[in-house]
Order: C-alpha cells, then structure tokens, then sequence
C-alpha cells in the first residue's frame, strides 16, 4: 500500500494561489490583453515606431503575466491527477514524480506570491540597472564586471530581454561602469531591492602579496519610463560630450564617434550610452534615462524619499547592503535581511532569487512600518 498523502500540501498551494489570483485580477488583466489586442492590430500601429513598441511590449508583458498564472493552475490540477493515478496503480514512482512536481510548484507560488508584494508606482515596468565601480582599484573593477555577469545570468535564467546601453571598460582588469535594460514585467519593483553599494572580500588575484582586499560597487535602478518626455530639460542644463565607443584595454569598437555622454549641469548626473549603432540613437537613450532620473529625483524631493535617489549610493565603507565573502569562510550575506548563502559561486553565477525575495519582503515590512 502506497504511503503517500500530500493533501495539505497542495490544500496549502491552492489557498495561497486563489490568494495570489484575486490580487492579479486575472479578469481585469484578460480585458487589458484584448484591449492591447486590438491596438496592435491597427493597421497604422507602426506609422508611430515609439507607440507601436510601447503597445507590443506591454501586450507581451501582460500575456506573460496571465501565462504564467495560467500555468501555475494547470499545473495544480495536473498534480491532482498525479496523486490520483499513483495512489490508484500504487505506483512509487509516480508517487516521487508528483512530489516533484509539489516541491517545484512551492518554489513557483512562491515567486508568484513575493510578486503580488510589488504594488509601488513603477513596479511592473522594465528596469535600467547601472553598475559602477567604487573603492578598491583593480579588485573593485573586476568586482564590478562581477556583478555584471551575476545580473545577466539572472535575467537569462529567467528568459528576460536584457539589453546592454554602455559599458566603460577599466584601464585593468573588468569595467568602470556598465548600463542594461531588463524588459521583463516587474522588473524595476525586482530588481530595485538590490539597489545599494556592494563588498567583496577575497584575497586579491591582483596583488603581490596575499593579502586580504575588500572593494565596493554600487548598483542602481531606475524604472523604464515612456512618459519621461514629460520633463522638460532647458538645453542650456546639458552639456553633451560625443567620443568613439571602446572596447575592452581601450580597444576602438566603432570607427565613428557615436557614443554620447550627456551631463546634467544643475544636479551633476551623468548618463552615457555607446552600444547603439548612431549617435543619433546613443543620444536619445540617454536622454530617456536623464529624464527618468530627473523625474524620480522631483517625486523624492516632494516625497523627502532621499535614499532612493539613484546617485545617492556611495560604493564605499558605511552603507553597503550585501557583502560577498571569498576567502576562508564562503559566504553571501543580506544586511538587511539576514539571508544569506554559503556557496558564492551559484550567487555570481544568477542564482539571486532567495535574496531578492527576501529583500522585497524586507521592504514591504518596512514600509507598513512606516
């Protein structure tokens, strides 16, 4: 006779999940994607290029959303059926199939859970994520392409579109700066928890003796914002500066000088792009992304929010969020949260999910606190 009764387990999946369905509005999100629907089917939808992606990128955000709800339902009843059939042929493993597919629907409901936290302003948008590095030479360089890595693996883990806009190579090993797009639904209210300056101790690859060396990078995030054109830059405030894309040593990418750094005189923020193909696009990335942060720097100013501030973020001693150990004891560890993972090899490597989620958590009670 079979022993197997995961009844209270998939009891449990599916309040949570009924939960998790009254607060997506799934009725509300298949009326946006017929909505949408039938916006991109106009026949003119592509005499406005900007409108015509915006339209399609938040049709297939939607269907994304509704398809991956949808999939965790069938997914429950499948699972139904499963125990039903192993308990019926007493069959172990089809037994040890079903509680499989239990462990790995727990993961997913969980992930699905930790989204339905993500309720702020900007929090289904796509993300921008700006890597510099900070205090620590060559180490803090390298560190930094690090993270790069750690970040595209994520997405790609994921099957997000990611899309690199600048790179700033480093004189030595790794980068100074890296700047990518993550065109994913709720990918600024995900991402925006790791936001802060990041450590790396390790014994220095770079260095003649073996000493301990500790460097920093910082992490910002902003939301994609196709209203961003709302705020209105006087052209006296920019100072534009045009150079030729590099590569990595210095190495001339592009035979033209069509990357574009763009200043922004009154608050000394400095947006650069080189990854598009005329400096003509270089130039209205960039601009995009000035105007987003200007605009979020005007809603923390009212709000007084100013640690959210992208730029705020020091990549030095005193405020680091997460801390990534290399020598002797192998840790990743939250200072915020508390989590932490004892194997920093599958951290670089994307494996960030258990980190994120608990620093929306995190945030979420610290909001309700506030």
């Amino acid at each position: 006779m079979l022993e197997f009764d995961p009844s209270a387990e998939i009891q449990a999946l599916r309040s949570t999940f009924d939960e998790i369905r009254a607060v997506v509005d799934v009725d509300a999100l298949k009326g946006e994607i017929e909505r949408l629907s039938g916006e991109a089917g106009a026949p003119d939808l592509w005499d406005d290029v900007e409108k015509a992606q915006r339209v399609t990128s938040a049709l297939s955000h939607r269907q994304s959303e509704l398809k991956r709800v949808s999939d965790v339902e069938r997914r429950l009843d499948d699972v139904e059926v499963m125990v039903e059939l192993a308990h019926e042929m007493d069959d172990e493993d089809a037994a040890e199939e079903a509680r499989r597919e239990i462990l790995d629907l727990q993961k997913v409901i969980g992930q699905l859970e930790v989204q339905t936290l993500l309720d702020g302003e900007y929090d289904a948008r796509g993300a921008v994520v700006t890597i510099r590095s900070g205090a620590g030479g060559d180490d803090a360089t390298d560190f930094a392409e690090m993270l790069l890595r750690m970040y595209l693996r994520w997405a790609e883990r994921h099957k997000y579109s990611v899309k690199v806009m600048d790179t700033s190579f480093a004189e030595g090993a790794g980068i100074k700066s890296a700047t990518f797009e993550v065109d994913a639904p709720y990918a600024y209210g995900t991402l925006s928890v790791e936001a802060g300056t990041h450590r790396l101790a390790r014994i220095s690859p770079f260095g003649s003796a073996d000493k301990r060396q500790t460097s920093f990078a910082a992490v910002e995030v902003i939301p994609v914002m196709e209203e961003a054109q709302e705020v209105e830059i006087p052209e006296g405030d920019i100072r534009v500066d045009v150079f030729r894309s590099s590569g990595p040593g210095g190495q001339s990418v592009n035979t033209t000088d069509s990357a574009v750094r763009l200043t922004h005189l009154p608050t000394g923020i400095v947006v650069s792009m080189q990854n598009e193909k005329s400096q003509i696009q270089n130039r209205a990335a960039a601009m995009r992304v000035l105007q987003t942060r200007l605009m979020l720097l005007q809603k923390e100013e009212e709000a007084a929010k100013k640690k959210e501030l992208a730029g705020t973020i020091t990549a030095s001693w005193g405020d680091q969020m997460r801390s990534y150990f290399l020598y002797g004891q192998q840790l990743v560890k939250d200072l915020r949260t508390g989590h932490e993972v004892g194997n920093p090899a599958t951290v670089f490597d994307g494996d960030l999910d258990g980190f994120i989620a608990a620093g929306i958590r995190w945030r979420k009670r610290k909001d309700d606190d506030d």
